[in-house]
């Protein structure tokens, strides 16, 4: 194993909950203050920040699946935590904790596993924007999306929201949320592209989760790949994306899955990939 890359199975959070699968190729992050609506602190920023970010190197993890605990999925920035001592703080600290907050969507990009999010109930504010971070959102009838920032007095610039939202669900729609701060329902989410698909709450953990492990279960480092591709899509033209593409389908031509896949096909089975 390379030296620089670390097993994550054993990982133990502080500010909200990590499970793994038994194999470890599924890993589960679960914002876990249900009595509050699963609210986000100076703390569990900067863990889940340093999580996302050790993911890249992690030598087991494959995908992830990203949740709330007790029918919400996140309400944003703790009010008391975060939102009070802001108004406190001068500019020096404000800057640092709006680039801390930053940084948690540019690791959550950076990361080569595919991130699902399973929303249930509020998702509200930095909670709607953790959602909107990951690669593929499952909702319920009952999830209620809001980037409410305005709502607090503030710009509905914020964690990237107005470069990801506009390209998720369209310039005008995102404006609209971004301007108003009202709430998009998961029937709206769901015709404008922000959820991949609605299901009954009992089932919206387990259908992310076997979405991520059939993801696990794939050409993950081709994955990782369609992945990179996507996030730096939007900042080069055509001709120049093209040229990525054509690189980045070679190396993974060189790849052992591209030959198991051949190999499989040739024979009549189905291929066993394993991520090299």
């Amino acid at each position: 194993m390379d030296e620089h890359l670390r097993p994550l199975r054993d990982y133990r959070a502080t500010h909200f909950a990590f499970a793994a699968s038994d194999d470890g190729k599924v890993a589960t992050i679960t914002l876990d203050r249900p009595e509050r609506k699963n609210p986000l602190t100076f703390d569990s920023y900067a863990e889940l920040r340093d999580l996302f970010r050790a993911l890249a190197y992690a030598s087991d993890v494959k995908a992830v699946v990203l949740t709330g605990a007790g029918g919400n999925f996140s309400s944003g920035g703790d009010v008391h935590e975060i939102i009070g001592p802001l108004t406190r703080m001068g500019m020096p600290q404000l800057l640092a904790f709006t680039r801390m907050t930053g940084d948690v969507v540019k690791a959550m990009r950076h990361c080569p596993q595919p991130i699902v999010a399973a929303v249930d109930g509020v998702c509200a504010g930095a909670g709607a924007m953790l959602a909107l971070a990951c690669d593929l959102r499952i909702g319920t009838p009952a999830a209620k999306t809001a980037f409410l920032f305005v709502r607090v007095g503030l710009a509905g610039a914020d964690m990237g929201a107005c470069a990801l939202l506009p390209r998720t669900i369209g310039q005008g729609r995102a404006a609209e949320l971004l301007l108003t701060g009202r709430t998009m329902s998961a029937d709206e989410g769901a015709a404008w592209g922000f959820f991949n698909r609605i299901v009954e709450p009992g089932a919206v953990l387990g259908d992310a989760q076997a979405l991520a492990r059939s993801l696990a279960d794939g050409p993950t480092f081709a994955h990782g790949v369609t992945k990179t591709l996507l996030h730096q899509a939007w900042a080069l033209d055509l001709d120049a994306e093209i040229e990525a593409e054509a690189q980045a389908q070679a190396i993974c031509m060189s790849t052992g899955d591209f030959r198991r896949a051949y190999e499989a096909f040739a024979a009549k089975a189905k291929p066993a990939f394993r991520g090299d």
